[in-house]
């Protein structure tokens, strides 16, 4: 595995591998690997010919009281995972490389985006695609991986890829779920062990919207405050906001429509971390069709 911090040497690096016919595949991170991210690196791995992974905190994506400062960077233990999953090469630029003395252009992000953590986090999503697509621009990546996790962020992308014309395939990967369910996050490392124990509820919610489908609701209004209720037994666990959404559009939706994708979205504060998880929720017709 080769690390390259400078970004014109990535460059380089990736049009010499396109040059040779080398499929490349990326995936983006910020650093502190779990197994989310090794499974986002074996998709890539399956698909591609060379893997490259990237590495960057980008200061852009953070709101002035969030945890730019704070967020884990163990980056000697991520390289090891990284040559561990096989991946070709490590891309970990600094700040200055990447936003250079007068940098001034960012990609403004739409619709998509103004909802839900756009809302609750100003200029997130403008951040946040500014640094994918000088990454795509820099990895000349032919397939780029991302988690579903992030199901509004991965709406974002997909959209700017389409619009711009980038000409990259997006593959979207699974959310990576532990044993009892909590999603896999870097900043699960911030929860006690009591806070990491009432961090279920995220996913007993979601258990609890799918029940509530399979039984026939579709009231969107009515799932949800099931969800809180869930979500409210635990007694550090604040609601930042609950939604089901169309899944292309991200437009909330009042009722649930046979043959449409919805998205239940939760972000949830549980003490002074916040975590986020969806899950796509189908109306029982469709969900019926599919066992018979």
């Amino acid at each position: 595995m080769q690390i390259i911090n400078d970004p014109s040497h990535m460059q380089k690096t990736a049009e010499s591998l396109r040059l040779k016919h080398q499929l490349i595949a990326v995936v983006m991170t910020m650093g502190a690997l779990h197994e989310g991210h090794l499974s986002l690196l074996k998709i890539a791995r399956e698909n591609a010919g060379t893997v490259i992974l990237t590495i960057f905190v980008n200061p852009r994506q953070f709101g002035p009281d969030e945890d730019f400062h704070r967020y884990p960077r163990p980056f000697e233990k991520d390289a090891a995972m990284a040559k561990a999953a096989g991946v070709d090469y490590l891309f970990a630029p600094d700040v200055e490389s990447m936003y250079t003395e007068g940098f001034q252009t960012q990609v403004n992000t739409g619709d998509i985006a103004n909802r839900f953590e756009g809302e609750k986090r100003p200029g997130h999503f403008n951040g946040m695609a500014t640094v994918v697509l000088k990454l795509l621009m820099i990895s000349k990546a032919h397939l780029a991986i991302f988690g579903e996790k992030d199901a509004q962020q991965l709406a974002v992308i997909k959209r700017m890829v389409r619009d711009f014309n980038l000409g990259t395939t997006i593959i979207e990967a699974p959310v990576v779920r532990n044993e009892d369910g909590l999603a896999t996050s870097s900043r699960n490392i911030y929860l006690s062990s009591q806070e990491r124990q009432q961090a279920t509820v995220l996913y007993q919610g979601i258990l609890r919207a799918k029940e509530l489908v399979a039984q026939g609701m579709t009231e969107t209004e009515k799932i949800l405050e099931e969800v809180a209720a869930v979500i409210g037994s635990a007694p550090d666990a604040t609601i930042d906001y609950t939604g089901i959404v169309d899944a292309d559009t991200f437009a909330e939706t009042d009722i649930l429509h046979p043959n449409a994708h919805h998205r239940l979205l939760l972000a949830v504060r549980v003490g002074s971390t916040r975590l986020i998880d969806n899950s796509i929720l189908e109306p029982f017709e469709q969900s019926a069709a599919k066992d018979t």
